[in-house]
């Protein structure tokens, strides 16, 4: 136990040292906020679109948080940098400044404020902005790839990881081990299973995969959440939060299986990603 502490710590250290030692080129991504918190609301006056439309037009690859992640990305969170946008309190102007955080909340850059003397707030807010990625421009951002940020970041990542991809070897082992006493497949009963998980009847019923961190979230078209699944080492296999159950990939179909009173349970799944 003190020697998986002491190599945690270890790693911390490492990693914290890195990234004191990088720069803005050195990260591929920037994710942009989709709601500010002086804003009521997710892109208010189209502010957090026009920030991602400023960081691609400097240079830079620009995501809305919560979109469709680039493959690299979703496996490395570090490769980006978080981007938001505070207010200057003030009467009679409108001051913004961009800050940008790293993986672990750390900043890494503040741009000037950007000023405006506009009344309407949108009008304001867009030239205030505009004004504030004067200083992001002169930066001249190109990406030059940094080996230690992908390499430290995913070792930071390891002994958590390492536990689960463990936990999922043993569980796909027991269901190997039980689909070979079978000569069928498995039958859905009609109960629903335990530990209160939603059943979805046939694949009829499209699940949406949502971004969240570590993982994804699936939702149904009304829109509501019924699972939230965890990344792990293994491709296309996920955990699902809350229950003891695997999600993952059987040819072109997606298959939740999980224990319900000592028997296994298995289902197919549509989801779109």
């Amino acid at each position: 136990m003190k020697t998986k502490f002491f190599l945690i710590i270890l790693t911390c250290f490492i990693v914290s040292t890195t990234f004191a030692q990088t720069s803005i080129n050195n990260y591929k991504y920037v994710i942009v906020n989709n709601k500010f918190d002086f804003l009521k609301k997710k892109d208010q006056y189209q502010i957090n679109s026009l920030t991602k439309f400023l960081f691609n037009k400097y240079g830079f690859e620009a995501v809305m948080e919560g979109a469709d992640y680039p493959k690299d990305l979703m496996l490395n969170r570090c490769l980006a940098l978080h981007a938001d946008v505070t207010k200057d309190p003030g009467m009679f102007k409108t001051k913004l400044k961009v800050m940008l955080n790293d993986c672990n909340d750390k900043v890494v850059y503040t741009s000037q404020f950007g000023v405006s003397r506009e009344k309407e707030f949108k009008a304001a807010y867009n030239l205030a902005l505009r004004d504030a990625f004067t200083s992001i421009k002169a930066l001249n951002y190109k990406y030059a790839p940094n080996e230690n940020i992908t390499s430290l970041s995913i070792a930071a990542q390891t002994p958590v990881k390492t536990e689960v991809a463990e936990e999922i070897q043993q569980l796909k082992k027991e269901i190997q081990n039980l689909k070979k006493e079978k000569e069928a497949d498995v039958v859905v009963p009609d109960t629903k299973p335990v530990d209160k998980m939603t059943v979805i009847e046939g694949v009829s019923n499209v699940l949406y995969a949502q971004a969240i961190d570590n993982g994804f979230q699936l939702v149904d078209s009304s829109p509501k959440v019924l699972y939230r699944i965890k990344n792990t080492n293994l491709k296309d296999v996920f955990l699902v939060e809350g229950n003891s159950a695997v999600i993952y990939k059987k040819d072109n179909d997606w298959v939740i299986e999980y224990y319900s009173g000592g028997t296994l349970e298995q289902e197919a799944l549509n989801i779109k990603f």
